[in-house]
């Protein structure tokens, strides 16, 4: 028998973005082929997509770990990477996506409904889309982008209109099996039900879907019997039906503490589902009472005592035997018309068109704040920034002038100045912390000496090496601090 499994940890991991590529054409007769480096492939996306042929997060709970395919890297001769292939995973309707911190990301409802959980990296650019003025020929390329790495957390709520809540061997699986074609397990023993269970009810013209939720106790909010991990399942169901055992041999149990005992557990519960407020606690859904069993000997003498009181609290009661099939037409009718009350009050909400807002003409799209952990540095946030730093290749002095250049550009160096930095002061874009030098005359249009080199950076370089031997001139008592070489 397959296991149900409604709650998996997911590892998943987007595909990385490949790099481009720094190539100069080269042919006979042709001196000046000029730079031909392609663009690198970007990442392949993780992507959820709800199918109706899936039931139970099975396949995840053995197969935790989740990656797409990596991008390709650019080729000389103008040729791009591939793109790396997406990976789709098939989840059951009602998943709910969890971030690590127990966030609603995502409410998967519906046969087709797609979510990108992870964000391929995106490919850098080979030399030939680098080309400038002044850079004829880049000596660089743009590296590709890491994907989204993410733990997330996959729950299953059971996508059904009618809930059946009850004691167990309260008789819901029988229930369930005599009003659908759906063949739970039935056994005279408690919790012979360890998974939920759907099934399809026909009546008249309305269709709708019950589901027969493991046996709750008193306690089940606090983690008692089974009820805590199953009572999510109740989340989306618009009636809730109390199923009662007419026949218990238990002492101190009957109809009316069965199901104060039960009203309590519901309120206790706080649904999780925040991305469909307008169900409500559990305690605001319609109830429907169901007295079963009622063909054993006095089973009809106890309803009889019980539905006054019952029928006061304003609950529509129904005296019903599974086995002998006594008072299910009119159940069946009467679930049916509180389910499509509750779709014509309720209609489904249209799928949601992406909004594209404009970005404001004054908006820089980054932000320059002083660095808590390091006196007198600065920390610079944005996502342009950060994402020109992880596709500079730091090892060529032309990539590093050319990142220079972009961040000038944006206006990182006027808000540095104005923020009153030092020469020297640290800044952390990203993940990338440098010392920083206003001397470097960033953001014009510098001929380069050579593929792969600066001017400005050999400058610097200069400059430096000056500093320290004029320091270590000092510490050795040759020279006054004040004096310079």
């Amino acid at each position: 028998m397959a296991k149900f499994i409604d709650r998996v940890v997911l590892h998943v991991s987007a595909g990385k973005g490949g790099h481009g590529c720094a190539s100069v054409h080269r042919e006979k007769f042709k001196p000046l082929g000029g730079p031909d480096g392609g663009n690198g492939g970007n990442g392949g996306d993780v992507i959820l997509e709800v199918d109706p042929n899936v039931h139970t997060l099975l396949d995840f709970h053995f197969h935790p770990h989740a990656k797409a395919g990596n991008g390709k890297p650019g080729e000389g001769g103008n040729r791009d990477g591939k793109k790396g292939s997406e990976l789709l995973l098939k989840v059951p309707d009602g998943t709910v996506v969890l971030d690590s911190d127990g966030e609603v990301l995502m409410d998967l409802v519906g046969a087709g409904n797609r979510f990108v959980i992870a964000k391929g990296g995106r490919g850098g650019l080979g030399n030939a889309a680098l080309v400038s003025r002044a850079r004829k020929a880049p000596g660089f390329a743009l590296l590709g982008e890491e994907g989204e790495v993410r733990d997330a957390v996959l729950e299953l709520k059971s996508v059904a209109d009618v809930g059946l809540v009850g004691f167990p061997s309260a008789g819901k699986s029988s229930l369930v099996s005599v009003l659908s074609a759906a063949k739970p397990k039935i056994a005279d023993y408690p919790f012979t039900t360890l998974v939920p269970n759907l099934g399809v009810v026909n009546a008249g013209d309305t269709t709708f879907t019950i589901a027969d939720v493991p046996g709750l106790i008193p306690g089940a909010s606090d983690g008692r019997g089974l009820g805590l991990d199953f009572l999510r399942h109740l989340e989306r169901c618009a009636v809730l039906a109390h199923v009662v055992d007419l026949a218990t041999l238990e002492p101190g149990r009957d109809p009316l503490s069965d199901i104060d005992a039960l009203e309590a557990e519901l309120a206790a519960y706080k649904p999780a589902l925040r991305g469909d407020a307008s169900l409500g606690d559990l305690a605001d859904r319609p109830r429907v009472v169901i007295l079963n069993k009622a063909d054993v000997p006095d089973a009809e003498d106890l309803a009889d005592l019980v539905t006054p009181e019952l029928r006061e609290r304003g609950w529509p009661v129904y005296q019903i035997s599974a086995v002998s099939h006594a008072g299910l037409r009119p159940l069946t009718f009467a679930l049916a018309e509180l389910v499509q009350q509750y779709r014509d009050a309720h209609p489904k909400a249209e799928p949601k068109r992406p909004v594209i807002r404009p970005i404001p003409v004054d908006d820089s799209g980054f932000s320059v704040v002083p660095d808590p952990e390091v006196p007198g540095g600065f920390v610079v946030r944005g996502t342009r920034p950060e994402r020109w730093v992880r596709q500079t290749q730091f090892d060529n002095d032309e990539a590093v002038g050319y990142l220079a250049d972009r961040l000038a550009r944006l206006g990182v160096e006027d808000k540095l100045v104005r923020l009153g930095a030092e020469p020297g002061a640290s800044v952390t874009i990203g993940d990338v912390s440098f010392d920083w030098e206003p001397q470097i005359t960033a953001g014009a249009d510098i001929v380069p000496t050579g593929r792969g080199t600066d001017v400005r950076l050999e400058q610097t370089d200069r400059i430096g090496a000056a500093e320290r031997k004029h320091a270590s001139r000092v510490r050795r008592g040759l020279v006054d601090e004040e004096d310079r070489e």
